[in-house]
């Protein structure tokens, strides 16, 4: 393992060491991953294998995927982890989440996306601004590009606090959304889940291999 790769990870302490060499506080932060199975997570309407652990990750495979949830529910937190995306690879971040119907619209997604890839941008179909990395789907693009280069892990951290979402990627903040800000009638409609106030935290698979690991949270008041 490169030095570049390495993450080691104190929870239960004060501070967690990263590739960059750069210490995070984690005091507070509780793993919702053990590293070795799915315990504490259920998997909703799976596609082929579903979700696999395999070398400390949760992996949806190419052949994979469906929407796993965790059993806790989370209203505020800052939810952070590390994601490899494979060439063209395509999940999502459920939050305040309910375990039924499109996340992205009965609760919230928050796009995990090699948005880089020439398959989202081919003339007449390129990506709308609200599926870039980092967005929360259909309703706050995001602001800023930090994604590493394919196959390499990145860094995310998500805050969820009232109406605002923070999503920050390797140190830069690249979404700062204030939900109140979506006034438009029809958009609301079509997303009821923006009025949610807890839920479930989701990986929303889309047939095409995705890593997490590290996986942690930490409940705000």
């Amino acid at each position: 393992m490169t030095r570049r790769s390495l993450a080691v990870l104190a929870l239960g302490g004060t501070t967690a060491v990263f590739a960059a060499g750069k210490k995070k506080d984690e005091k507070g932060f509780e793993p919702i991953f053990d590293g070795k199975t799915l315990n504490g997570w259920t998997l909703v309407k799976p596609s082929g294998p579903g979700y696999i652990v395999k070398d400390g990750a949760i992996v949806c495979p190419a052949d994979g995927g469906g929407n796993l949830f965790t059993d806790k529910e989370y209203a505020n937190f800052i939810l952070r982890f590390e994601f490899k995306l494979s060439p063209g690879g395509n999940n999502g971040i459920g939050i305040r989440a309910p375990l039924s119907g499109d996340v992205a619209y009965s609760g919230m997604e928050i796009q995990v996306l090699d948005h880089d890839h020439p398959m989202y941008h081919k003339p007449g179909q390129e990506l709308k601004d609200w599926q870039y990395h980092g967005s929360v789907y259909n309703l706050v693009p995001a602001k800023g590009r930090n994604l590493k280069p394919t196959g390499e892990w990145n860094e995310e951290e998500i805050r969820v606090d009232g109406r605002r979402v923070v999503v920050t990627l390797n140190g830069k903040v690249i979404n700062d959304a204030n939900l109140d800000s979506v006034k438009d009638a029809e958009l609301l409609k079509k997303h009821p889940g923006i009025a949610r106030t807890t839920g479930h935290i989701g990986l929303l698979g889309h047939h095409s291999h995705v890593e997490f690991r590290n996986m942690r949270v930490k409940t705000l008041p």
